[in-house]
């Protein structure tokens, strides 16, 4: 029988439709994959570089380094097309059963299959596109964050005081605590100078109580006190300490001699004594099975201090005695020690503290019946899926009244709880940063201002973020380490001024007297970076303990322990 040849015509009309439009969803496809495959390498550099990063810190501790994104690689074999104009596409070849037989390439049923592939293909690039838009989404809400409005202003302030129209409010002290907690102050925050004494990482900051004095403990053995208003190095004490010094605090004990409390990785807690002439007393009050991250002093009670460890043990060391006591030691629900990374006091009720590390919650425990938590503080429910992928806290601390804790988690955001509306519940969340390629005691995280008006935190990135409390929003950015970690922050006791470390060998004093108004120039792109290299990723400890053994062992070689 005849074939028609409109018939034909038409045919060929559709099948050249046909080629092009292979061609060109082909080209696409291509297109997308080979920017998938280039953004998965940078992903996978950043991620490295991350490694790289805490690599060279963890001479610190040891902390959970981030998991690196595997590449995504098409699984299609391909064959080139036999049309001439078209030598240069590959298509994937149609998946083939033992009963049906193999399809010519330019047939309609080859196409056909070509097509099904193209569409499967073509809907798992939809897949990260989507996904992609969600992460772009979430930077985006960071950035679109209300910002606060000034609240207090210097000229208009001091006018009022001169002149007396705020005399109620003329006491210096609440002139002091209103500067303290402005956003003025905190917009104006820049570099004074740096204070280089110590040969190794600087762990741990604490001013004395009167804001005198600056005390830092580093990688390499010593603490350093600092006459900071002047830079001036007062005095430099070798410790008994075998490795890191991790922790350095100021005891307010009455006389003229200084007291000092250290602790660090090799588990032991220090106290000296410092007089005029130097070292006057050195002794051990107790020790950990494991590292020891965080001391904490009692305001109402200065000769007395808390530490807490690896070992899942909280000791309460008295000054004037000999032994300490054990407080508790905490356990998950199975029966295992929880390694702690941090301990924090409540301000006004001594008796009250709060532990975190390698647990998704915050445990509050009171020292007069300390068998059980008085509350756990935790933003995420036990069915989330993110609790079971090695979500730990790196650092928890009360506000100035107690009424508040703030907790950092390691490749996710920084939580505000209330105290009193306990877990699965937080007021605020902060996002931004980037906390998971240091040491587990990791990015510190604070508060700042007389009243706790701004939180401040740390970074990876090797920047310092502040947020208003209340309103989330980032309100100042500032880099401050060369080398890509900021994992300490100290703010002054009274005055608006804030001293950093991390991995640089200095320390940084930040104060109030930049002219100018931030500019966030790079806080986007930042942001960006922070969330491909750090968010969401998480693993399971049993690496970073490895690796940390390992970075034990080179700082050992490097410094001669």
């Amino acid at each position: 029988m005849d074939e028609n040849p409109n018939e034909d015509k038409r045919s060929e009309h559709f099948m050249d439709f046909d080629h092009q439009d292979v061609k060109r969803l082909r080209t696409d496809f291509e297109h997308e994959e080979s920017s998938t495959s280039s953004s998965t390498s940078e992903n996978d550099s950043s991620i490295n570089y991350c490694g790289d990063q805490s690599a060279s810190t963890s001479s610190d501790s040891g902390l959970p380094q981030s998991s690196t994104v595997p590449s995504v690689e098409s699984s299609h074999d391909t064959t080139l097309l036999p049309d001439e104009t078209s030598a240069d596409a590959t298509y994937p070849i149609a998946s083939q059963t033992q009963d049906q037989p193999l399809q010519e390439p330019g047939s309609r049923a080859w196409e056909s299959d070509a097509f099904s592939n193209l569409q499967s293909s073509s809907e798992d690039t939809i897949l990260g596109t989507d996904s992609e838009s969600e992460e772009e989404a979430e930077e985006e809400d960071v950035l679109s964050k209300e910002k606060p409005k000034p609240t207090w202003f210097l000229v208009p302030e001091v006018m009022s005081r001169q002149y007396g129209y705020t005399a109620k409010k003329a006491n210096p002290a609440l002139f002091q605590q209103r500067c303290y907690g402005s956003l003025m102050c905190v917009q104006k925050l820049e570099l004074m100078y740096k204070l280089e004494e110590s040969e190794g990482c600087v762990n741990s900051l604490n001013f004395s109580a009167d804001g005198r004095l600056l005390a830092s403990g580093s990688d390499d053995l010593k603490v350093v006190l600092w006459d900071w208003p002047v830079g001036k190095c007062l005095l430099k004490i070798n410790t008994k300490h075998k490795r890191n010094i991790f922790q350095t605090k100021f005891i307010d004990l009455k006389g003229p001699d200084l007291h000092l409390a250290t602790a660090g990785r090799d588990g032991h807690v220090w106290y000296l004594q410092i007089g005029n002439d130097g070292l006057r007393d050195s002794r051990k009050l107790g020790q950990h099975r494991g590292p020891c991250h965080k001391l904490s002093v009692l305001r109402d009670q200065p000769q007395v201090l808390l530490s807490a460890g690896e070992d899942g043990i909280v000791f309460s060391y008295d000054v004037r005695k000999s032994h300490p006591e054990r407080v508790v030691h905490v356990k998950d629900n199975s029966g295992r020690e929880v390694s702690l990374y941090s301990i924090h006091s409540n301000p006004l009720k001594s008796t009250e503290f709060c532990v975190a590390g390698r647990e998704n919650s915050v445990r509050i425990f009171d020292q007069r019946k300390s068998s059980r938590p008085i509350t756990k503080l935790c933003p995420y429910k036990s069915s989330d899926e993110k609790l079971r992928n090695g979500l730990h806290i790196t650092c928890a601390v009360y506000n100035h009244d107690g009424s508040e804790v703030l907790a950092s988690y390691n490749d996710d955001d920084i939580y505000l709880f209330d105290v009193d509306k306990g877990s699965g519940i937080y007021a605020h969340k902060y996002s931004g940063h980037r906390n998971g390629a240091t040491i587990k005691a990791s990015v510190g995280v604070s508060f700042f201002g007389p009243q706790s008006e701004f939180i401040m935190s740390g970074s990876d990135c090797a920047h310092v973020f502040f947020w208003d409390k209340k309103t989330e929003a980032i309100t100042q950015f500032l880099r401050a380490d060369d080398n890509g970690v900021v994992n300490c922050l100290e703010p002054h006791p009274q005055l608006p001024f804030l001293a950093t470390s991390g991995l640089d060998w200095d320390v940084k004093l930040w104060v109030p007297s930049c002219e100018e108004e931030p500019a966030l120039s790079d806080l986007a792109s930042t942001i960006k970076e922070n969330k491909k290299c750090g968010w969401g990723n998480f693993e399971s400890g049993s690496e970073s303990e490895e690796s940390s053994d390992d970075l034990d062992f080179a700082l050992g070689f490097r410094f001669g322990w």
